[in-house]
């Protein structure tokens, strides 16, 4: 049994997305809190592709930023077509030996299971393989014409005649061939038609070999250009993976009021009420409630938890098992043990919250100085009272109180109570005083 042939991919990115109106490149904004090309990337790399390389024409700095060395980025100028495109990435490639995928940037989903039954397809008899897909509407898409799988013409819309419009089957525009195949056939595509540019299909037709079609589902294959559209495929995604979370044992009350970032994490026996939404970073351990209109990110989140309704939880917070945080709570770079609980109204900010700690209403951390961060250590089972301020860097041990009120500057040793509070004065009688005054002065 032989090896596998090597893979490389080439992500095509040098549509100028004209329609977003944005300064950002279209590729880069994001589905799901992950930019459009990110998820296509990881979706390759699954692969393992000897070469990655991505086609950009304007923005070529923002592409190389978000990229990094996951792959090489070549220009499309002036840009004369997708198979113009595609020949820009052969100095890249140069030496590479084995099978080219073609796939866009703007078509962030498609699955790497997909690709592979691509690749698979590509057989010793078969010139290239062709992605294709039936929409509700097949428009302006170009269209495949084939019997048994195998293709007998590839047409643009804009050159169709009425019966090849007539076709349901769809071209999505992704592509695997072999690159000894590739590069030869791209140097003959020539742009005698509508538009005057070179088009990758051509290749089909021009290939000593017949090619292959197989299908996915449209929504796979959805590309954007809008951001109209760019909703539409963020709100399919949502719909997925409401679903699978569903199929694995989580209880959304609202599915269609929660929403999922890319990488969310979420285990079975946990409740989600309606209008939470959750950013990059986030695992919800079994047996957590996570009440409404709250905003999760960048945190991990224990066993029987219970957090909100209207909680904040930002990024480097970590709730231990049983941990509570109630409504109108922000945590940020914060840690709670196992059964520690901020009820109400509390900013926890750069904290060590040891277990079975209890933090009153209205507490704070009082962790940033206008030029660095401190932090605030609370040991186990202690007690802060009610509209506390917390002056970091302070330390609280274990089993403390605070009276509610205090400005806590020093620290409190175990078991200790400390106050800081200016002491009550009574005046007896002053208030009537006080309103007789006023009433004769403002009588005049």
């Amino acid at each position: 049994m032989t090896d596998p042939a090597p893979i490389a991919a080439v992500i095509l990115a040098a549509g100028k997305g004209t329609r977003m109106k944005s300064a950002m490149h279209k590729v880069l904004h994001p589905i799901a809190g992950r930019p459009m090309l990110l998820h296509l990337l990881a979706s390759v790399e699954a692969l393992q592709p000897a070469r990655t390389v991505i086609v950009v024409g304007a923005g070529r700095d923002q592409v190389e930023a978000a990229v990094g060395d996951r792959a090489a980025v070549v220009v499309q100028e002036p840009q004369l077509g997708t198979g113009h495109a595609v020949a820009q990435a052969e100095g890249a490639l140069a030496g590479f030996d084995g099978t080219v995928l073609i796939l866009y940037g703007d078509v962030p989903l498609v699955e790497t299971a997909t690709m592979a039954r691509m690749i698979g397809a590509l057989t010793h008899d078969v010139a290239a393989v062709v992605l294709g897909f039936r929409p509700a509407d097949p428009g302006a898409y170009g269209r495949i014409v084939a019997e048994g799988g195998i293709i007998a013409k590839m047409v643009e819309y804009k050159d169709a005649t009425d019966a090849e419009r007539a076709v349901t089957l769809c071209n999505s525009g992704l592509m695997a061939v072999r690159s000894r195949d590739l590069w030869p056939l791209l140097a003959r595509v020539g742009n005698a038609n509508a538009a005057g540019e070179y088009y990758l299909p051509d290749i089909v037709g021009l290939a000593d070999r017949p090619s292959a079609v197989i299908e996915t589902g449209a929504t796979e294959v959805t590309g954007v250009n809008s951001r109209a559209e760019l909703a539409g495929l963020e709100a399919a995604w949502q719909a997925a993976r409401r679903t699978a979370m569903m199929d694995a044992g989580v209880t959304l009350v609202a599915p269609g009021t929660v929403w999922f970032a890319h990488d969310t994490v979420v285990a079975a026996d946990v409740t989600i009420e309606p209008n939470v939404v959750f950013g990059p970073g986030v695992s919800v351990a079994r047996g957590t409630t996570i009440r409404a209109h709250s905003h999760v990110a960048g945190a991990t989140i224990g066993e029987d938890c219970d957090v909100g309704p209207f909680a904040r939880l930002r990024p480097g917070t970590i709730l231990g098992t049983g941990a509570k945080i109630g409504n109108f709570v922000e945590t940020k770079n914060a840690r709670l043990g196992d059964g520690a609980k901020a009820n109400h109204l509390s900013y926890l900010g750069d904290a060590d919250i040891g277990a079975k700690a209890n933090i009153g209403a209205g507490t704070i951390t009082c962790n940033y100085d206008g030029f660095l961060k401190y932090r605030t250590t609370i040991g186990a089972g202690a007690f802060v009272g009610s509209n506390s301020a917390l002056v970091a860097p302070v330390s609280i041990g274990a089993g403390a109180i605070v009276g509610a009120g205090t400005t806590l500057t020093e620290d409190v040793e175990a078991d200790a109570l400390a106050l800081a509070r200016a002491p009550q004065t009574r005046k007896s009688g002053w208030a009537t005083r006080f309103r007789t005054a006023m009433a004769a002065r403002k009588r005049g």
